[in-house]
């Protein structure tokens, strides 16, 4: 099948349903107090849901499978063995593959996809299933097992006779690598010599489908990262910290059971530590008192969604009514970091290319940080390109050298380093991390807003 140039195809037809439904993004007042977002009942987040993963499979994947020259993808996994692209073309009601899980999918002369599933249900209709005919002693059909699964496979693939195979085997993106490999052993046996010469690798489609988002997507994430930040303004309040008493251990374990008390949970253990004048506390819970600044790492789940954000507080000192000029300029650089970053994020530029000119910048500026952004989404360290990692700042082979794509999601992730007069002079570390995303055209914006004003506890 002729594979066609479709990056502007998917970028107008992920554009169109947020035009149709007003979610026009708009800028959230710098000012105004962040807002707590209840979620939906949970039938509600159910429908939601399904609605974006149908938009996903009915409109990024034939796209992809298009530009990437796929005529067949094939997914199979067993129970407690998933591919992690299953997480992203399943419906709220799955949580886990049945015994094993085949799923096909066939590009069309039309452009459109065939959706097959050997073996687990159909999510919510998004998939033709199969069930063997023969007879159970209920009477029902029974379910796919063993050779008869592989013989179906075969017969499928042998019917569609196609020119391309994907299998999710890759040595450098996980989200590519999901075929176990006694998976692999049958199922190569089962597609034999004349189709395994067909099979190529190809991680983009898997990484891809998994980054691109859906527009439908972003008010609720847009509501989640609001919620995010209202749980940060109140953890570094008087309403949870006691300036002499609180720790901040206190604050992590507040934040975990502030999140389940809203009906989500989070991906990594929350993070809370201070910086101040003089000695540099010791690991461990450290006891919060006026003058520190604080600093935490927070990322929740929500609706299958990860949000990864960094923010900083600081516990005004006793005739004290504002943050120190020099932390405030700490911000500041930070937050000209961020713009840099998002400046040099052009779709088409690989990660390290957006690096490597963000980092420039900062030395023409005199900023003296670091920068390691990531995708986010359906996983908090999501498919995508890296912009550096904290200690690779040369560059990160492989997966730096993803391209930067419209429609999607990144977790604007650096720290700046400033000295600061009040704290002795010594340099004193913004580290700062907000969600933003590219639209369809590729134009940047925050899902939320960034923090350009640190919280205050009195």
């Amino acid at each position: 099948m002729k594979a066609l140039r479709s990056a502007g195809v998917l970028a107008a037809t992920l554009a169109l349903p947020l035009a149709l439904s007003g979610q026009v993004p708009v800028e959230v007042p710098a000012g105004a107090p962040a807002r707590y977002h209840d979620l939906p009942p949970v039938r509600r987040q159910a429908e939601e849901m399904q609605v974006w993963v149908e938009a996903r499979v009915t409109r990024v994947l034939p796209a992809l499978m298009a530009e990437y020259g796929v005529d067949m993808w094939i997914l199979s996994m067993r129970e407690y063995g998933e591919d992690p692209v299953f997480w992203s073309i399943i419906s709220e009601t799955t949580f886990a593959a049945r015994r094993r899980s085949i799923y096909v999918f066939t590009r069309q002369a039309d452009g459109s996809v065939e959706r097959l599933a050997l073996g687990g249900s159909d999510q919510g209709g998004l998939f033709r299933i199969y069930r063997s005919p023969h007879p159970t002693p209920t009477g029902r059909p029974a379910e796919l097992w063993g050779d008869e699964q592989w013989r179906l496979l075969n017969e499928i693939v042998t019917d569609r006779d196609p020119s391309t195979i994907v299998l999710n085997i890759d040595d450098t993106w996980a989200f590519a690598d999901g075929l176990g490999a006694g998976e692999r052993e049958a199922l190569e046996r089962a597609l034999g010599p004349r189709y395994l010469a067909r099979v190529k690798r190809e991680p983009r489609l898997a990484t891809d489908y998994i980054s691109v988002r859906v527009p439908e997507m972003m008010p609720r994430y847009r509501e989640i990262e609001e919620t995010v930040h209202a749980i940060i303004s109140e953890a570094f309040s008087n309403s949870v910290i006691t300036p002499g008493v609180t720790t901040t251990e206190d604050v992590v374990w507040w934040l975990r059971q502030r999140v389940v008390d809203l009906g989500m949970t989070t991906w990594f253990q929350p993070s809370v530590a201070v910086q101040r004048a003089g000695e540099v506390p010791a690991e461990g819970p450290v006891v919060i008192q006026r003058g520190d600044m604080l600093w935490t790492d927070f990322g929740v789940i929500a609706m299958r969604l990860k949000t990864d954000t960094q923010h900083n507080g600081y516990v005004l000192r006793e005739g004290e009514t504002d943050v120190p000029d020099g932390l405030k300029a700490c911000l500041r650089a930070s937050n000209r970091m961020q713009d840099i970053q998002l400046q040099e994020m052009h779709p088409g530029r690989t990660g390290n290319e957006a690096l490597h000119a963000a980092l420039a910048r900062m030395r023409e500026e005199g900023i003296t940080g670091s920068l390691y952004s990531h995708p986010i989404g359906d996983h908090g360290h999501g498919a995508g390109p890296l912009i550096g990692l904290w200690d690779r700042q040369e560059g990160v082979p492989g997966r730096g050298d993803a391209k930067i794509r419209p429609s999607t999601w990144f977790s604007i992730e650096l720290q700046a380093t400033v000295p600061v007069a009040e704290f002795g002079g010594k340099g004193v570390s913004c580290r700062q991390e907000e969600e933003a995303y590219l639209d369809a055209k590729g134009d940047r914006h925050w899902v939320f807003r960034r923090q350009d004003k640190f919280h205050l506890v009195w």
